[in-house]
């Protein structure tokens, strides 16, 4: 009896040898293997920085899984992060590893591209700069228009680089050649083209009509 069964050990191997073998053979059809550009998200950035620049703002993955799965990858179902918690000023180099990819059940990530993004941070600031009201038109005859805003002053936010660029904040542009009588408008800040954001949106202007005498 102990003889036959050492006889047939080495069939035994050789059928647990193929079985894994088809298992492999059934699981590997259908795989499908491409590229697929995914874009970088920034996460846990410490309050007091901002991100200057980045030298890539999307990174190249190589994904393998069933074909049918992976034709129905998309962006929404596809996340590449980088924990940006520890960062300090200036610039570096923040590695993207396959734990920071998020990829939906059976799709596995066999390649980043580029893996190490480098990264360039700014402090960023606060500081108060005065309101200029924007007026377009002039007035008819003799008369005047003079404006008076409330606040005088703005506080803006941003990064350091930004912020000490700009010494004042326009409003939105007001016509002035219509006015007649004294009156009091809420003007929205214009941050166009600004990278910047302002601690209030809108601001309070009074136009006062003076019609000298001939």
């Amino acid at each position: 009896m102990k003889g036959l069964i050492f006889d047939n050990i080495g069939l035994k191997v050789s059928a647990v040898l193929l079985s894994v073998f088809l298992w492999f053979f059934v699981a590997s059809r259908g795989q499908s293997e491409i590229s697929f550009e995914a874009p970088l998200e920034f996460r846990d950035i410490p309050a007091d920085l901002g991100i200057v620049s980045s030298s890539t703002k999307s990174v190249m993955l190589t994904i393998r899984g069933q074909e049918r799965f992976v034709k129905s990858l998309n962006a929404s179902n596809i996340g590449v992060f980088i924990n940006m918690s520890k960062a300090r000023e200036g610039e570096g180099i923040y590695h993207v590893s396959k734990e920071d990819i998020k990829v939906p059940f059976a799709i596995s990530v066999t390649g980043v591209e580029p893996s190490a993004i480098k990264v360039k941070l700014e402090e960023r600031v606060a500081r108060s700069v005065p309101v200029k009201v924007s007026i377009i038109g002039t007035t008819r005859g003799n008369a005047t228009v003079s404006t008076t805003v409330d606040p005088k002053n703005v506080v803006i936010s941003g990064l350091k680089s930004d912020v000490s660029q700009i010494h004042f904040i326009k409003t939105e542009e007001v016509d002035i050649s219509d006015i007649r009588d004294t009156v009091t408008e809420n003007l929205e800040l214009d941050t166009t083209g600004l990278n910047i954001v302002p601690a209030v949106s809108k601001v309070s202007v009074k136009f006062t009509f003076t019609e000298k005498k001939r």
